[in-house]
């Protein structure tokens, strides 16, 4: 992702036997602003009012030159998603060099997802320009830990820990004597923004003491503010609801196509699913949560 600070992240995905990696590569760029002859010269500090509006002139034309590279933008962030075989990377490294960007080898991160049941095999080490790459069990991108065992233990044990320490900030709002109203809406800004941030990617397949570790941050909040609090479950349930009708309203969508009416014209039809996982993420659960809302 190509931050405003000039950093860049991308993801390169190889596929191996039964195993996927995913190398979450940290790029810097060479070069930022332009010349009076087009040449790019100097770089624009960080924070600066100019630079949301330089990415986008940036990125702008930073396009796939290969089949087996995909650019996905998303506000103000870039991936880079790349396929390795015969552990030959050099193709999607190849593609930094030709958009100015330089790989920063230290923050490159390698995660790995076996979902075999056999025992643990050996991988091959990742290296660019000599250098290994870094192996670890969860990688944080775009706010969502991801973890080599594909669980959301991790993800959920750290939105507990950060909505807990801002709840002492809502004790302190209820010891001045502030009204219900206040203390419900600091909450729903600082507390509850984080206990569902992202939630129809990881809450459908998160796990009893997961949703139960969350449910007791949000029982707290109850006591402090003397206010009943909407549970996860309902809002899980609307967003996936909201989701779904925007792709669904969106014919450019990518994912527009999984949402097929029934010949009533009323439901939609339900995707098949072959394991547990699959039948509770988002898909799934959001053309459950369009049939029950018609």
């Amino acid at each position: 992702m190509l931050r405003n600070d000039g950093v860049e992240c991308g993801t390169e995905v190889y596929e191996q036997h039964s195993y996927v990696g995913a190398i979450f590569i940290q790029m810097c760029k060479c070069q930022v602003v332009c010349g009076g002859d087009g040449i790019i010269r100097r770089v624009v500090g960080a924070g600066c009012v100019l630079s949301p509006l330089l990415y986008s002139l940036y990125t702008y034309d930073c396009t796939a030159t290969s089949s087996s590279t995909i650019i996905v933008k998303f506000a103000d962030d870039t991936v880079v998603m790349g396929l390795i075989l015969d552990n030959d990377e050099r193709a999607s490294w190849a593609w930094c060099q030709e958009n100015n960007l330089l790989l920063n080898i230290s923050k490159t991160k390698k995660l790995i997802v076996d979902c075999s049941k056999k025992q643990e095999r050996h991988y091959q080490p990742v290296r660019i320009s000599g250098t290994m790459v870094e192996r670890v069990d969860s990688f944080r991108y775009l706010g969502v830990h991801i973890s080599q065992d594909l669980s959301w233990s991790c993800h959920t044990n750290s939105l507990a820990k950060k909505a807990c320490q801002r709840l002492y900030h809502l004790r302190r709002l209820r010891d001045f004597r502030l009204p219900s109203k206040v203390l419900r809406n600091f909450y729903a800004c600082t507390i509850e923004s984080i206990l569902t941030g992202n939630i129809t990617v990881w809450f459908g397949n998160s796990t009893k003491q997961d949703r139960q570790a969350l449910q007791r941050v949000m029982r707290s909040a109850e006591r402090i503010t003397h206010t009943e609090l909407s549970d996860l479950q309902t809002i899980y349930y609307k967003r996936c609801q909201t989701k779904a009708r925007r792709i669904v309203k969106d014919p450019t969508h990518p994912n527009n196509r999984l949402f097929s009416l029934l010949r009533s014209g009323k439901r939609f039809c339900s995707l098949k699913t072959n394991t547990e996982r699959l039948k509770r993420s988002f898909f799934p659960q959001a053309s459950r949560a369009l049939n029950q809302g018609n």
